[in-house]
């Protein structure tokens, strides 16, 4: 505790001149020549600028369309999305509150943000520092008291790699497939991920399909959120796609580049892998993270794996296909003990396996086949495991689900809820071949589109969402050390029986009011479940043998 309140004395004496950089350069920016834009049309579902537009689909997706040079494009970007990136700006500041209840302590984390984030401006390559100039200009003014708006967004863009580093502070599981020649249906690449980056349900609920003819570099298709220009899951119209998977990494002391404007270069730039390798190597970051890069060209994945200090290119040993989780392959992370951890510790090798597992049982790939993979629910062997847990490839938390056909140009992302919604399919080969899209109308070939999944209608998926719902009132009580009644507590684990969480809180909930026979009993039966990771296996053992050593079972 003691070096916690070090770090925010020190951070505070910093505070004032911390981001002085940025603040300069914004000035220049304002003397720039700004183009005068204007809502040409403007409805519920539709707004639109010139050949630029934001338009909200039957399936619940947005979809922006935007070009220019970068300053047009963040101007544009943020005049279309002004009200979407407010409602994200909301959603993402009311997790932290949840974090942080105390104001006092929301205005000293400000402090040591800006402090972290001071120089991150000089790793973001200045195209894409004025795009988020241009777009934090319709920045809402609700937080301009914590931060500058555009000091409030580059901040933003490092707080997707800070989710990764501090896990208390996201659940991140990615998982990622690729599949070709007999693996695949028609011999060519295919790539499927699920993004199962989470803060709160709120910052899920409006996916934005960001699709970008810039002046320089290709054109290219993003699946994201509003008030961000960095990528975690696109293709390009060259046919070269990019996801991202985090890995193991350690608590960060300063931004570097945000892996999202890795990624985003990548996708604007690259072609083939030679050139996605090239820009990856240029930039250092500040988190650990795999990035599988898809490629039409050479008509396979591979996988950049990157960290601070360290840099490598993994290559699947087999001909066919390629997996990713949360942990690295390649040689120069063999030895890495963090890497070591991950596998050992986290749920990340599990899921491997279960992808192992799925390629081996499926021949013959298809955009449909890959959802159902994206989708399962269940663990090795079929086994169920729970809902929403983390071992599962589908743990019902998921930003969104994306599916990848490079050569044919052909892109499916899921609507809501998580990824099993409708898959909508973009043919990018046709929205590029078109200069301007002026109509109010989607620009999905939804013929082409994947059926929700059938677990949407079913009552398992309503007790699921109930679940949620109680597994916020439970853990609220718990901490603040409310009493649950056996009632309180037999209907919520009736909503999800078969997950170990649930016994797991009862257990400690009797433990703590020394009830060590109940206590045992329900931690016994966590026990027998699926536990998620070792660290959770190990802390519910930890319990039964001090109630086994007490000798007390009643």
């Amino acid at each position: 505790m003691k070096t916690y309140w070090l770090a925010i004395w020190i951070a505070s004496l910093f505070s004032s001149c911390a981001l002085n950089g940025a603040l300069k350069e914004k000035a220049r920016f304002e003397q720039l020549e700004m183009p005068k834009l204007k809502l040409a049309d403007s409805t519920d579902n539709y707004l639109s600028i010139d050949s630029s537009f934001l338009f909200h689909n039957a399936q619940g997706l947005w979809e922006l369309y935007v070009g220019g040079n970068p300053m047009e494009i963040g101007l544009k970007t943020g005049i279309l999305t002004k009200s979407l990136y407010a409602y994200q700006e909301r959603a993402f500041f009311t997790k932290i509150q949840e974090f942080i209840p105390s104001e006092r302590k929301q205005r000293w984390m400000m402090r040591l943000t800006k402090m972290y984030n001071r120089n991150i401006h000089k790793y973001i390559p200045l195209a894409y520092r004025e795009e988020i100039f241009g777009l934090s200009r319709y920045a809402s003014p609700r937080y301009d008291s914590l931060m500058d708006p555009y000091q409030r967004n580059l901040f933003l863009h490092g707080a997707h790699d800070l989710g990764h580093a501090f896990q208390d502070l996201a659940l991140v599981g990615c998982s990622s497939l690729a599949a070709w020649g007999s693996k695949s249906a028609d011999g060519e690449l295919i790539i499927g991920r699920n993004f199962d980056f989470y803060a709160g349900d709120d910052f899920s609920h409006n996916k934005l399909i960001t699709i970008v003819k810039p002046d320089s570099g290709y054109s290219f298709l993003s699946v994201g959120w509003a008030g961000m220009i960095g990528v975690v899951s696109g293709m390009n119209s060259a046919g070269l796609t990019v996801t991202l998977n985090a890995g193991k990494s350690s608590i960060p002391w300063s931004a570097k580049t945000p892996i999202s404007i890795v990624a985003r270069e990548i996708l604007q730039y690259a072609r083939n892998f030679k050139e996605a390798i090239a820009i990856a190597k240029k930039h250092p970051i500040f988190i650990s993270e795999s990035l599988m890069i898809g490629s039409a060209a050479e008509d396979r994945a591979i996988l950049i794996e990157m960290s601070p200090h360290n840099f490598d290119v993994f290559e699947s040993d087999n001909a066919n296909y390629l997996l990713c989780t949360n942990h690295f392959q390649s040689n120069a992370y063999r030895s890495d003990k963090r890497n070591q951890k991950q596998i050992e510790e986290s749920h990340s090798a599990y899921r491997y396996e279960l992808l192992t597992e799925q390629l081996q049982q499926q021949d013959k790939l298809t955009a449909p086949k890959v959802a159902a993979i994206l989708r399962d629910r269940n663990g090795l062997k079929n086994k169920e495991i729970g809902y929403g847990n983390e071992k599962a490839l589908n743990q019902l938390l998921a930003h969104h689900g994306i599916i990848f056909q490079p050569k044919k140009r052909l892109v499916w992302v899921s609507a809501n809820p998580y990824q099993l919604g409708e898959f909508v399919c973009y043919d990018l080969n046709k929205i590029f071949a078109t200069n301007t899209h002026r109509a109010a109308y989607s620009l999905a070939n939804t013929a082409l589109n994947i059926p929700q999944d059938a677990f949407l209608t079913s009552k398992a998926y309503r007790d699921y969402e109930d679940y949620r719902k109680q597994d916020r009132v439970i853990d609220h009580k718990l901490k603040s050390d409310q009493t649950i009644t056996e009632s309180e507590w037999q209907a919520y684990q009736k909503l999800n029986p078969l997950f170990w969480a649930v016994y797991y809180k009862r257990g400690k909930y009797y433990f703590e009011q020394k009830r060590y026979g109940e206590a045992l009993k329900q931690l016994r039966q966590a026990n027998s479940c699926e536990v998620t990771t070792l660290t959770d296996r190990k802390n519910i053992t930890s319990y039964i043998h001090k109630i086994e050593k007490k000798g007390d079972n009643r």
